[in-house]
């Protein structure tokens, strides 16, 4: 008995390890910042970016903050040096446990 059709593997499906446990963050910290910038370009953590684009994202170098990070559609976010999330964003971001 045939399929129904070829079984297709998204870009979700594609990543390996899970995230155990999810929290939102109530302060700024690096680690928001660094969250906020991955989940602004679609992407879950910088883990689900590596799996996805088999790259590390570029960073400015005199703070390590994200410069830019290529989108799954193929398009570009790119990132001013200082601070992103404000303050009313902490809360949307999601930090993930593995």
């Amino acid at each position: 008995m045939p399929t129904a059709g070829p079984s297709r593997q998204t870009a979700a499906s594609a990543v390996a390890e899970k995230p155990k446990s999810m929290s939102r963050p109530k302060y700024w910290s690096d680690e928001v910042e660094e969250a906020y910038r991955f989940q602004l370009a679609g992407y879950r953590d910088e883990r689900e970016y590596k799996s996805i684009k088999k790259t590390d994202a570029e960073r400015w170098p005199h703070n390590g903050y994200i410069k830019k990070l290529e989108r799954q559609d193929g398009s570009f976010y790119y990132f001013n040096r200082s601070r992103e999330c404000s303050d009313k964003d902490i809360p949307k971001c999601k930090i993930y446990a593995y």
